[in-house]
């Protein structure tokens, strides 16, 4: 259950910056096409592979945030549960900071911030094992 915890913890911290590289890709494909005489108007998040790429992180990430809050309990990691419920927290804040960007768009701007804050906190999650693992494994004798 350690190795599972921190798997997925790695897996949502890569999400992290996978969700940043697809939602810069979405608008600089935006942009391309505007410069090219395409309308605005005219695109749509089915159309863009960037914006679909990030519409599907935006599932995932929370499913593997669920995933690894349930799995805190019976991994037996010191803190596990603590670590997992705070990124946990901020994925649903994250999808909160979503919705409401889109009637408020300067929202969007705590929703980039958010995202940084989820990738560090899962990084530190998935690190408490290492932690935890250098403070419960006993050492070897040493000669005298």
């Amino acid at each position: 259950m350690r190795s599972t915890y921190r798997v997925l913890a790695m897996l949502i911290a890569l999400g992290v910056v996978l969700q940043a590289a697809s939602i810069a890709f979405a608008w600089f494909d935006v942009l391309s096409a505007v410069d090219d005489g395409q309308a605005f108007a005219d695109f749509d998040d089915d159309s863009n592979v960037g914006h679909l790429l990030h519409s599907i992180g935006g599932t995932v990430i929370p499913l593997l945030g669920l995933v690894l809050l349930i799995v805190s309990f019976f991994a037996k990691i010191p803190g596990g549960v603590k670590w997992a419920a705070i990124v946990f927290g901020l994925i649903v804040l994250q999808f909160a900071f979503a919705i409401v960007a889109f009637g408020i768009p300067a929202v969007g701007a705590l929703h980039g911030i958010n995202a940084i804050a989820i990738g560090v906190l899962a990084d530190r999650a998935a690190r408490q094992v290492g932690a935890s693992d250098a403070v419960t494994t006993p050492r070897a004798p040493t000669a005298a």
